[in-house]
């Protein structure tokens, strides 16, 4: 009887509404996520949440079903497109751990994690601080870009130092000469670049055949041109 108590009131707990909770939006694209805080006004590609503080993460899908699942939270919630899903948590462990993907969502599935860091309240407020200045900072094309990539899940597949991921590095692709997996190669000008954007499967890098990359024929011509003034630093 005690134990059912216990776990009665536990249960009461963690679906106990906090008016204060802190919102994040949660975005889920193959295969990556990004996460927004709207009370400070900027977009990560890490979920990073204050100890001890009640957390709305109110989820979307920009493609296919996806699951938020931290292992070590205890809570795993579908992402169903079309459709806004909620979940409460309030960490009470600091420490470091990952965001996963819990459904089949695609050839890059098990790709499809970020970090989750759980701080105290002053260091989580420090490191808001510091990623609102770099987003009021953004005000220039390149800088537009830099966001608008982060907030695509771009940077799940994409890396900006030279690393391996999903897809091929950003790093020096401007003007560079690009191998494609019919033999031939490909100079990496706005053209190229735009079209890869828009029609990824066109021309297909060497080495990167079995990965498919999303379309994001959404995206305004403004948004690509930020986009590769962005690339265009990648030097």
């Amino acid at each position: 009887m005690v134990f059912a108590y216990m776990g009665a009131y536990s249960l009461a707990e963690t679906r106990r509404v906090d008016p204060q909770a802190m919102i994040v939006n949660v975005n889920a694209s193959q295969w990556a996520w990004s996460f927004e805080y709207p009370d400070y006004g900027f977009v990560s590609t890490e979920l990073r949440l204050p100890k001890d503080k009640q957390v709305l993460l109110r989820m979307q899908s920009k493609d296919v079903i996806h699951s938020f699942w931290v292992p070590e939270f205890r809570v795993k919630q579908d992402i169903v497109p079309g459709r806004v899903t909620e979940l409460r948590i309030t960490p009470t462990l600091d420490g470091a751990y990952k965001v996963r993907c819990a459904e089949i969502c695609g050839t890059s599935h098990a790709y499809m994690e970020s970090p989750a860091l759980v701080l105290s309240q002053g260091d989580f407020m420090a490191w808001a601080t510091e990623q609102q200045g770099i987003a009021a900072a953004a005000q220039t094309p390149e800088g537009k870009g830099a966001l608008l990539v982060k907030s695509s899940g771009c940077l799940g597949c994409h890396s900006i130092d030279g690393s391996k991921l999903v897809g091929p590095t950003w790093l020096g692709l401007f003007g560079s000469q690009v191998p494609l997996s019919d033999g031939t190669t490909v100079t990496a000008d706005e053209a190229y670049l735009a079209e890869s954007i828009l029609n990824p499967s066109a021309k297909i890098v060497a080495g990167f055949e079995t990965q498919a990359m999303p379309a994001f024929a959404t995206l305004t011509e403004e948004e690509i041109a930020n986009i590769l003034a962005y690339l265009k630093t990648l030097k």
